[in-house]
């Protein structure tokens, strides 16, 4: 497959344009940023952990009958996905209370919750990505009423499956966001699923696995999602 220009540079990623139309390469940079971009750092072997990290948790989805845009990984730090029409709408699940939940309700972090709740958020950096439901979805032609009740149908199958798997390596599934697209008439999962966009505590401790480490300059964030990978059978 012939790597071409690029289409898309984002906070962590790029993505090229291929010699198949119907084909992208995803690249994972070393580059973290939080809060807006307002917190920028480059941090070693960053890129190829995560790589290999969502590629294998995309397996996973895929094997339980979850549509991906994930087609193969290239190389350390470059994978090649299906050309999706994004929907400029995040899915998220929450099955502990965390972060911006706790900081828009007043409740105290670590809360079970259930069930776990869903919400939906406008992809808009410019705007910081505002909460919204799904009659303004659809009111602005963001989604449709059919493509919003499969996201939310396969954003809770994606629950179902990971948050056992994460279980099952002594970790707590605690949040995470999805994107979805369209590729040839059907919703496919999109973007990533790594450490960046979801939290992971280890379930004896609650110690912080994920992103929280960088946020809250908490420090060893890509050792954290080493250990991560190595409790669920990732190979780095």
């Amino acid at each position: 497959m012939e790597k071409r220009h690029a289409l898309y540079a984002g906070k962590a990623k790029s993505v090229y344009h291929t010699d198949d139309p119907e084909r992208l390469i995803l690249h994972f940079r070393d580059d973290t940023s939080a809060f807006d971009g307002e917190k920028k750092e480059s941090l070693a072997r960053k890129g190829m952990v995560n790589n290999k990290f969502n590629a294998y948790i995309m397996g996973k989805l895929e094997e339980a009958g979850i549509p991906t845009h994930f087609a193969g990984l290239l190389n350390d730090t470059e994978c090649v996905v299906k050309k999706l029409d994004m929907l400029p709408v995040e899915c998220v699940v929450r099955n502990l209370s965390a972060g911006s939940l706790c900081r828009r309700l007043g409740v105290e972090e670590g809360l079970d919750l259930d069930p776990p709740t869903y919400e939906l958020f406008l992809k808009d950096d410019a705007q910081h990505d505002p909460m919204i439901n799904e009659s303004l979805a659809e009111t602005f032609g963001w989604a449709t009423p059919a493509q919003l009740a499969e996201m939310k149908r396969l954003t809770y199958r994606v629950n179902e499956v990971l948050r056992q798997l994460f279980l099952d390596g002594d970790m707590l599934l605690v949040d995470y966001k999805l994107e979805f697209g369209v590729f040839h008439g059907e919703i496919v999962l999109g973007d990533e699923f790594s450490p960046d966009g979801c939290r992971l505590w280890d379930a004896r401790t609650r110690e912080k696995l994920d992103k929280d480490r960088f946020r809250q300059g908490l420090g060893g964030v890509i050792e954290a999602y080493e250990e991560v990978g190595r409790r669920i059978g990732v190979s780095f």
